[in-house]
């Protein structure tokens, strides 16, 4: 898919900022001075459509490297063509996160050698893959009770089975080949961004964002944690730590060069410099025209929460509960915090395909219509659904229906991550209908989102405004209305509809030198904001007694599930009598 417009003569210096979301990436070309778009595509990625090297039931999500080098060249090589090559003068790339892969000694992922083209574990191991949840619960054993510094300290005091070490662990213990032929792992943003310099694995700027929020980097024991703990936690790791990286670097800052093989296959010139990579989150947080103690919600498929704040007023605080607070991971020169919850598009998505099971399963028997009136049917009905359901649902009056459920499909990742964790709905009755259960989720995920703003408050991190980016934000009313009455705070919706593409342009706008800092190029290539929700007062009091159910309902299923799986709950304990 690609959409343009024509470009401005005036308009010397262009960008190209590129996305990788979970199930597509999208590149859109813009005016480094101003930020007006003039090209997009977008490209899906073809073997994860497929759910080849994905097993749901084992919360296997594993993406092969040719998906995304495929989607690469296809978007970037698109929205190329529209300008000169010489005009664009950077790009970056932000990818969801964390979403390590192993690689060998010259930064080639290991799905793309013989012999392991075919091997999930050789893979990049998507964000939300929780397989590697003994390995973050034993992380979070040992950091409390190893008797050395606490690397977790400032990743909000839990580590998550969706985070870089417990994903590497995990894969060296389940398979002896890539452990061995591993010889370093990288984040999806580096490695895209090595691919595209052709640089050396051993010189190469790594993502400060990346390794800050995901990998427990911190300056404060001179960057990753030491090898001494790794090789407690796994002895397998042992040696990786040197071999992967000491020093990480802001998302503004110049990572290369395009190389003579990529700048010839996306059609650009080996002068066009790349930026550092970041993700996906942070990098629309940008787009978002984040300020100081802003909460830009990046609302897709799960939700990103991104504040920053000066480093100054924060000082020495510790957030606890929260996916890590990081020195310049958004904004150089701001302390960037991120929270956020791990189903949101994804929880929905769900629902529709439990209603959508007759029409896969039982229409494809049906005897009175042909293969492609069956097809044209599913395809009608699909499209049909969530529209229908969702004018059903914000028709139904919530002082009315009972249902209340919980958003945990996907395990809890702030406040307090716990994706052993497991959704629940209650209050069901014979007259429940579709459209209340649906109502009931969309207020799960609302009131999930209100725990998160308060968990930062009570802390002492004012949240003075809140921005909702990404398609859930620009495709839902119901969402972001409802998200404004349970909040009880106005909701802006960031006009972008490629948000993090266009933070990572802005970051590659400065890594060219044609804005000095972030900021200036925000306020310069901003798009601004398409709308408002304001609270409904008629409707806050009786949300804020329906948030207090859940967070009782949310306690019991806690305790619960802690008593039947306790050992691999990410928040457990241990006994240290």
């Amino acid at each position: 898919m690609e959409t343009s417009s024509s470009a401005s003569s005036q308009a010397e210096a262009f960008v190209i900022g590129i996305d990788y979301g979970s199930d597509s990436v999208r590149a859109v070309l813009v005016n480094a001075h101003t930020g007006v778009e003039v090209a997009q595509a977008v490209h899906p990625y073809a073997r994860w459509k497929e759910q080849r090297y994905c097993n749901a039931t084992k919360n296997q999500f594993r993406q092969h490297p040719l998906d995304h080098i495929e989607g690469l060249e296809a978007t970037v090589r698109r929205v190329a063509q529209n300008v000169p090559a010489e005009q664009i003068v950077g790009l970056a790339v932000d990818t969801t996160g964390s979403t390590p892969g192993p690689v060998d000694e010259h930064g080639v992922a290991l799905a793309l050698k013989p012999g392991f083209e075919e091997n999930p574990n050789a893979m990049f191991v998507l964000w939300k893959d929780h397989t590697a949840l003994p390995e973050a619960a034993e992380i979070n054993q040992k950091a409390r009770t190893w008797g050395g510094e606490d690397f977790t300290q400032f990743e909000g005091g839990i580590y998550s089975s969706e985070w870089f070490w417990a994903k590497i662990a995990h894969v060296v213990r389940e398979d002896e080949a890539v452990a061995t032929a591993a010889y370093s792992w990288m984040e999806h943003c580096d490695w895209l961004t090595l691919l595209l310099t052709g640089g050396e694995l051993a010189t190469f700027k790594r993502s400060r964002c990346a390794a800050g929020h995901k990998a427990m980097w911190h300056e404060n024991w001179g960057g990753l944690p030491s090898e001494e703990f790794l090789t407690l936690l796994e002895p397998k790791l042992a040696g990786l730590r040197e071999r992967l990286f000491e020093e990480t670097y802001t998302a503004d800052q110049v990572a290369g060069t395009l190389s003579e093989e990529w700048a010839q296959r996306l059609g650009l010139t080996t002068k066009t410099v790349v930026a550092v990579g970041s993700f996906d989150a942070h990098a629309g947080a940008v787009a978002g025209e984040i300020e100081a103690y802003s909460m830009v919600k990046v609302m897709g498929t799960s939700t990103c929460d991104i504040v920053v704040a000066p480093m100054d007023e924060v000082g020495g605080k510790l957030v606890p509960g929260i996916c890590g607070q990081v020195d310049g991971s958004v904004i150089p020169g701001m302390l960037g915090l991120e929270a956020g919850q791990s189903a949101v598009g994804d929880l929905l998505a769900w629902f529709r395909g439990v209603i959508e099971w007759p029409l896969r399963t039982l229409l494809p028997q049906s005897s009175a219509l042909t293969k492609e009136q069956q097809d044209a049917l599913r395809e009608e009905m699909s499209d049909k659904l969530f529209i229908e359901l969702t004018k059903a649902a914000e028709a139904v009056n919530p002082e009315e229906s009972a249902v209340l459920a919980l958003d945990w499909v996907n395990g809890r990742r702030t406040p307090d991550a716990n994706q052993a964790l497991k959704g629940a709905i209650m209050n069901l009755t014979m007259g429940t209908s579709a459209p209340q259960i649906f109502r009931a989720l969309v207020e799960s995920i609302c009131y999930g989102s209100k725990q998160i703003v308060e968990r930062f408050e009570q802390e002492g991190i004012a949240i003075k405004q809140v921005i909702g980016l990404g398609g859930v934000a620009k495709k839902s009313g119901f969402m972001m209305q409802t998200l404004a009455d349970v909040l009880n705070r106005p909701i802006k919706v960031a006009e972008s509809d490629q948000a993090p593409a266009l933070g990572s342009a802005m970051y590659a706008a400065v890594a060219a030198g044609i804005h000095p800092d972030v900021v200036t190029a925000q306020k310069a290539m901003g798009n601004g904001f398409a709308e408002t929700y304001t609270p409904n007062p008629e409707r806050v009091a009786d949300y804020q007694r329906r948030y207090e159910q859940y967070q009782a309902f949310g306690q019991y299923v806690e305790q619960a599930t802690q008593q039947h799986a306790g050992e691999v709950a990410e928040t457990e304990l241990v006994d240290q009598a």
